[in-house]
């Protein structure tokens, strides 16, 4: 938002010398953010001047259309001749003063001027745009000054377009609508700097009449709970917008259309309260205030047509709706050139319809801007008197004497404010009169029962052990304050910023991670250290997810959150598995031309308790009793930690040193392994085996077990997966729930032996469904404890050995803590540990 500060003058007393950088810091101590603070005196160096164009000579032959303009600029040029310009716009003619600036000139942006030869004609200067003289963005044709303007060719052009003067721009968080207004930074300005505060609102206006300016029906006083309207009839449709309200536009950043719709927008600009100008002889029959149906469209005044949804509202006549309520008008109602009967209209509408409607159809305009942050719905009849005396003023007319006022605004609700809150909140002592003159400053209404409140800050505690508490009533402008803390973030922040000290708060002893924190850090960095690189994914998928990875109907991972507001109508699902958004990713990456990916992921995913209803209702005004808290958390979706992998193309890139090697699913497998171990968990309580599980291809699919518990699956996702989600062939990947992990056990120092090792490799003969981890836990379980170490290091299949037979080499490492094994004994051992396997699989040692 930019505004000038010789508008804000005419509603406070600024201090005539009150430095740029004193207004700034003022603002910023309230709470409101600036963006620049910008002396438009100092913005445009050199001669900018008033010119008053005498000739214009068309160019032909070129690719766009130029002129040749003969601009009087009085002795500016110091010969009294007029000057010679070349311009490309085209809005105006002979007789048009406008606004020149001449040779050695600067505009804003360190853009010179200079005399030069230009398609084939000389050019002495420029004649601007508002948005080369840096007062707006149009940019569609040059600056025409009005017919009263007093200024003569030559005269400084300074004064004549507002450069004179020094604007702010200023960045409105959500909650300070009320600043999106020349009387709401006025009022600001006056708290912090001690002026007086003129309060345009405040305007003598008349009220509504029994007979109606104009018949309208309000269907949904929930989304308009109030709507003002009055018409004035015979406006002189040639009637220009005064230079002056044009020039406060241009510095806002508005754009001049026509006088009706310059008022609506300078009233906007001044209190607050956005209108609409309809042209009423093209309304056909009674307005209609109520939510669009299902079907209807409307063409807005930015051309296009919309497809309404059922929770905007819209202002309709017989014709059906001629206007997207306080977002934008629609075009066959609009005023135009011929308009001569205009009514007026100020509503207050529901917020948070405004916020939806805006974003749902992408029209962010000036007057939903301020209406998702709340507009006071006292100024509707304030507004439209405003804007009648201006029209009536500018353009002739009769004002009509019906005023319609259909009035359903509730009033505000009462909060209760312990005086003492501000001083427990923030620490630092606020006398209890100093919170209620703070709290009548900003405009609320404050009752209390004490007879009482002393200026003394000894009588504070006196008054707080008491219990004294203070009624307030928010004003209407303020529909931000709703609780307690509201009016204690007005309390500190008109007091001051400044007085709050700035404290760090001290770090209890003793506590640094959680073990659970550990083991998610501990995980990242080995999945790192090996080689992927980590992601974060939106955890929303689209419905149709499910289906294209496969799952079964009855899979609990089928039934998943659906957000109330999502971010996207496509993907208003909260992810129940961390493979969706992540295979996304790799496609993205794929089509971006990365061929070798290994991805992870560690994140939560959400699983719904049905039935769990709804959470309770919890203030901000006190802390959640342990009751409400656990109410709430029953009703919360279940959000276990995953850790997920993905692996397409190389894992071993090719080059001059050999041939590379394709990711496959035996790495996700490792990949899951490697979790395991990082999150310390012992090997001999972890398990491979087979499992048939989607999305992964049932033939090369594993399940993850600790301590016979599944944790997770790894393998080759499912072709049909594969097709579906459009990634490469032999897509392999990991799931795993970090939360179901058990705790890892107390690390203890392992026993370091100095005698030898034994080793001994052994071959096995197996069938081959029957899984090599289990093979080798067998080996393990007959070698006793003399064996240290047990390694699978070969697989080998082929004719000799038979159809459906498998080939398993383990090495195995035996060694005793107190002397040097014999052979026999390390022999004795591995014969045990074959034993063990025989027994359990009918393994035979390879070529006995």
């Amino acid at each position: 938002m930019r505004v000038s500060v010789s508008w804000l003058r005419e509603y406070v007393d600024l201090p005539a010398d009150l430095p740029a950088g004193d207004l700034e810091q003022a603002l910023v101590g309230l709470g409101i953010e600036v963006e620049s603070v910008v002396d438009l005196r100092e913005t445009v160096t050199g001669q900018l001047v008033v010119g008053e164009v005498r000739e214009i000579e068309e160019l032909t032959g070129f690719k766009k259309p130029i002129r040749f303009c003969r601009v009087d600029v009085g002795d500016a040029n110091g010969t009294g001749e007029p000057q010679e310009i070349v311009c490309g716009a085209r809005n105006f003619a002979p007789g048009d003063r406008v606004v020149v600036i001449l040779p050695g000139g600067v505009l804003p942006g360190g853009f010179a001027i200079g005399a030069r030869k230009t398609y084939g004609r000389n050019s002495n200067g420029m004649i601007c745009s508002a948005k080369e003289l840096g007062l707006g963005d149009d940019h569609s044709g040059i600056i025409v000054l009005p017919e009263d303007t007093p200024a003569k060719p030559g005269d400084d052009a300074r004064p004549v377009v507002g450069l004179d003067d020094v604007v702010v721009e200023l960045e409105i968080t959500p909650d300070r609508g009320y600043a999106m207004s020349l009387r709401g930074l006025a009022r600001e300005l006056s708290h912090t700097l001690g002026v007086p505060f003129r309060d345009p609102g405040l305007a003598p206006a008349p009220g509504g009449t029994e007979a109606p300016a104009y018949p309208v029906e309000v269907r949904d006083t929930v989304g308009c709970d109030r709507f003002a309207a009055r018409l004035v009839r015979g406006v002189d449709p040639t009637a220009a917008t005064p230079g002056w309200m044009q020039r406060r536009l241009t510095v806002a950043g508005i754009r001049s259309i026509s006088l009706p719709v310059d008022i609506t927008n300078y009233v906007m600009l001044e209190l607050g309260q956005p209108m609409h100008a309809f042209d009423a002889d093209r309304i056909a029959g009674p307005l209609v205030v109520r939510r669009a149906e299902a079907g209807e469209k409307l063409t807005t005044l930015d051309g296009v047509t919309r497809a309404l949804a059922p929770e905007d509202m819209v202002i309709c006549d017989d014709t059906g709706p001629i206007s997207l309520a306080a977002v934008m008008g629609g075009e066959t109602s609009e005023v135009v050139a011929g308009t001569t009967n205009v009514l007026f209209e100020a509503a207050h509408w529901d917020p948070v319809m405004v916020g939806r409607t805006a974003r749902r159809h992408k029209l962010f305009s000036e007057a939903a801007k301020r209406w998702e942050r709340g507009v006071d719905p006292a100024l509707p009849l304030v507004a439209i008197a405003r804007a009648v005396r201006l029209l009536t003023e500018h353009a002739g007319g009769t004002a009509g004497d019906e005023i319609l006022d259909i009035d359903h605004v509730r009033p505000r609700t009462p909060v209760v404010l312990p005086v003492d809150l501000p001083t427990r909140r923030i620490g630092v002592t606020y006398p209890p009169a100093r919170v209620v003159a703070v709290l009548e400053q900003v405009g609320c209404t404050v009752a209390h029962g004490a007879d009482r409140l002393g200026e003394d800050p000894g009588e504070v505690g006196v008054a707080a052990g008491d219990g004294a508490a203070l009624t307030v009533t928010p004003p209407t402008w303020r529909p931000d304050l709703t609780d307690p803390a509201d009016l204690v973030e007005e309390v500190v922040r008109l007091d001051g910023y400044d007085r709050v000290p700035s404290v760090l708060p001290t770090a209890p002893p003793g506590r640094g991670l959680t073990w659970q924190q550990r083991r998610r850090r501990a995980v990242a960095r080995s999945l790192a250290e090996r080689g992927y690189v980590e992601v974060l994914a939106h955890p929303f998928v689209a419905p149709e997810l499910a289906d294209q990875l496969g799952l079964p109907e009855g899979d609990p991972r089928r039934q998943a959150v659906r957000l109330a507001n999502p971010l996207s109508e496509e993907e208003p699902l909260l992810r129940t598995t961390l493979l969706g958004p992540l295979l996304g990713i790799v496609k993205r990456n794929l089509g971006r031309g990365q061929r070798d990916l290994a991805l992870y992921e560690i994140g939560a995913v959400f699983h719904p308790r049905p039935g769990a209803g709804r959470p309770p209702a919890m203030g901000v005004d006190r802390r959640p009793s342990d009751e409400e808290f656990a109410a709430a958390d029953a009703v919360v979706p279940d959000q276990p930690r995953h850790v997920a992998v993905v692996l397409t193309g190389d894992i071993e890139p090719a080059g001059w040193w050999g041939g590379g090697r394709a990711a496959g699913w035996a790495d996700a497998v490792e990949a899951g392994r490697d979790v395991l171990a990082a999150a310390d968990i012992p090997a001999h309580r972890v398990e491979v085996r087979a499992a048939e599980y989607a999305p992964w291809h049932p033939g090369r699919c594993a399940e993850l077990l600790v301590d016979g518990t599944v944790v997770g699956h790894a393998g080759e996702l499912h072709p049909a997966v594969v097709a579906a989600l459009e990634l490469p062939r032999r897509t392999s990947a990991l799931e795993l729930d970090l939360d179901a992990l058990p705790a890892a056990p107390v690390a203890s120092g392992p026993a370091v032996s100095g005698f030898p090792p034994a080793l001994i490799d052994v071959a096995l003969v197996v069938d081959e469904s029957v899984p090599a981890a289990q093979v080798q836990r067998a080996l393990v379980e007959g070698a006793g404890e003399l064996l240290e170490g047990v390694r699978l290091f070969d697989v080998y299949a082929s004719e000799q050995l038979g159809a459906g037979r498998k080939s398993l080499a383990y090495k195995l490492t035996f060694r005793a803590p107190d002397r040097t094994l014999t052979v026999e004994e390390a022999v004795a051992a591995r014969d045990a540990a074959v034993a063990r396997a025989a027994e359990r699989f009918g393994a035979t040692l390879r070529g006995a």
